[in-house]
């Protein structure tokens, strides 16, 4: 079975930025920390998924039809620094030269992307990987699709199906825009129903099923909880609607033109050079010579650089 990996770009990026020391320059000045840990991270992606379709999905503006619909959606956010932006086009130069695909369109999130690959990969036949921290992609979880959270880069990778959504968070994953819904997400600055929590959503959920069912059943609820629900009605239908993922996006990209095959080391390793990034040089001439490098890439001379009995981890 076809194995697709799908990457939430820019939580890739922030993780990268956070985790490596902002010092990290080139000696010509440049700083390098957020495409140092991308690159870290993709590498470690490559050698632990081994996949064989992998698209990044990347977030194209703030103007999507969400912001249109909401124009506080995600305001309050943190504001990034900006020397997180000026990095972006070296991050999408390593995308360029690792022969990835990326996707994006000012009218859609990065997780609408997500939504639309994982349901055409699944309906291809193929196991599918959401690779993202990102809790609005627990939707996505099937028998067929797992989300993986990164933890220290992507060396613990926590991995969510169904039933670990459900130990979780006390939902299904089917359950996610209403929960949204019930108690809200600070992070895209949705209230959901003021003085509902995620364990009474979770609760409310787990006996009613949908938004609209704890709606059709209010009467049967506490008066305390009830009140709360009656007067922010509109408001959970609305946070309802904002956290559902589009899932028929007409793909950009085709799931064929996804595939990973022949690519040039040569183009990586010259950008591993101008960014003097020795470390990971290294761990891309160990990665060429294991089983999964010697299918996927081009046979490149350099790799006799790499010593047969390197130990070199390469996840670290």
């Amino acid at each position: 079975m076809s194995h697709m990996v799908l990457i939430d770009g820019h939580h890739l990026m922030y993780r990268a930025y956070w985790a490596i020391p902002r010092t990290l320059k080139t000696r010509s000045g440049e700083q390098s920390n957020t495409t140092f840990g991308m690159a870290s991270m993709l590498l470690a992606i490559l050698a632990k998924e081994e996949p064989d379709h992998l698209v990044i999905c990347f977030d194209a503006g703030d103007k999507t039809f969400r912001h249109e619909e909401h124009t506080e959606y995600k305001e309050g956010r943190a504001e990034t620094p900006d020397d997180f932006y000026v990095q972006i086009p070296r991050v999408m130069e390593l995308v360029d030269v690792l022969g990835l695909t990326q996707v994006s369109d000012p009218r859609y999130e990065a997780d609408d992307f997500l939504c639309t690959y994982a349901k055409a990969g699944e309906n291809a036949g193929m196991q599918v990987t959401v690779i993202t921290g990102d809790k609005d992609a627990l939707q996505l979880a099937t028998e067929k699709t797992r989300i993986a959270i990164p933890h220290k880069g992507y060396q613990q990778a926590e991995y969510l199906g169904p039933q670990e959504i459900e130990a979780k968070y006390g939902i299904r994953p089917d359950q996610v825009a209403s929960y949204k819904g019930l108690c809200g997400d600070s992070s895209d600055n949705l209230p959901g129903v003021l003085g509902i929590g995620p364990k009474t959503a979770a609760t409310l959920l787990q006996e009613y099923g949908t938004l609209q069912n704890v709606y059709d059943h209010i009467d049967t609820i506490k008066p305390t909880v009830a009140e709360k629900l009656t007067h922010d009605r509109e408001q959970a239908f609305f946070c309802e609607r904002m956290a559902e993922l589009v899932s028929d996006i007409t793909l950009p990209v085709s799931l064929h033109d996804t595939a990973l095959r022949a690519i040039d080391p040569k183009p990586i390793l010259d950008f591993f050079t101008t960014m003097e990034f020795t470390l990971l040089t290294k761990r891309l001439l160990t990665f060429l010579k294991t089983p999964y490098g010697q299918a996927h890439f081009l046979a490149h001379e350099h790799v006799v650089a790499a010593p047969k009995d390197s130990q070199l981890s390469l996840f670290e």
